[in-house]
């Protein structure tokens, strides 16, 4: 789910029908970094009039802890998506950056990770320990009840028309398959079929470059590892979602 909300609800009807975020050119990576621990970036183009936060929720395994996710700074790495898109065309060149880690508190850490600032729920009902800014109404989280047992990453988004550096993050998971945070919450509801602009990227141990059956494969390794998130020696797998589709998350075997 890409949930977004304003970030200081004045009140439950203010929450609900605060003007619409305007979200396009979504990009997800995603990539197995090891048995049970899966790495995750996301990017896209806002446009919003107000400070907004945005949750993506994700598939933890239960009772990790409000330490179990670890935030990756990928301010360094603001072309990441378009370095992947080059990938299937043209090579590209090296960079750095670094790492960023969540810690336990009593009341939920807030995180500075480049241009935005991050917590992790470990829980629906943690949401009460998190910092006032960012606390959301539950209308958004009943209507995906299958929620109710997952963790969530919440990011606190500036007003203004911006394209957002990825935000990256690593946590333990409960599925085998990865895991692209699909579903759409844009304006306070859930509806059963969304507008998708989404490039959807990711790296498979026995992928290689002859092909895959779900996605294009990239012509060129890449030549960075992102922070560790993505792997050099795999290409990548690139699997669009554009138009009107039914509102799920998307998982890949």
């Amino acid at each position: 789910m890409c949930c977004f909300t304003v970030a200081t609800p004045l009140s439950l009807v203010g929450r609900l029908f605060a003007r619409r975020v305007h979200v396009s050119n979504t990009h997800v990576f995603a990539r197995m970094l090891r048995p049970g621990v899966q790495g995750l970036a996301y990017g896209m183009n806002l446009e919003t009039s107000q400070e907004i936060a945005m949750v993506l929720p994700l598939p933890v395994t239960p009772n990790g802890g409000d330490d179990a996710v670890t935030f990756v700074d990928l301010s360094a790495h603001a072309s990441m998506f378009s370095d992947f898109h080059a990938l299937f065309e043209m090579p590209v060149s090296r960079a750095k950056g670094g790492l960023s880690l969540a810690r336990s508190h009593r009341t939920l850490v807030v995180h500075d990770i480049g241009s935005f600032i991050a917590s992790y729920v470990p829980s629906r009902r943690d949401f009460t320990r998190l910092d006032a800014r960012f606390r959301l109404p539950d209308v958004l989280f009943e209507a995906v009840p299958h929620y109710a047992d997952y963790g969530f990453a919440v990011f606190q988004l500036k007003p203004g028309k911006v394209t957002v550096h990825p935000m990256g993050l690593v946590f333990p998971t409960r599925d085998e398959r990865l895991f692209f945070p699909t579903v759409h919450v844009h304006d306070g509801r859930f509806h059963a079929r969304a507008r998708f602009d989404h490039a959807l990227y990711y790296q498979l141990p026995r992928v290689t470059a002859i092909g895959h059956p779900d996605g294009d494969v990239s012509y060129q390794l890449p030549s960075r590892s992102y922070e560790g998130l993505v792997d050099e020696t795999l290409p990548l797998v690139r699997r669009v979602l554009r138009g009107s589709l039914p509102n799920a998350d998307t998982w890949v075997a």
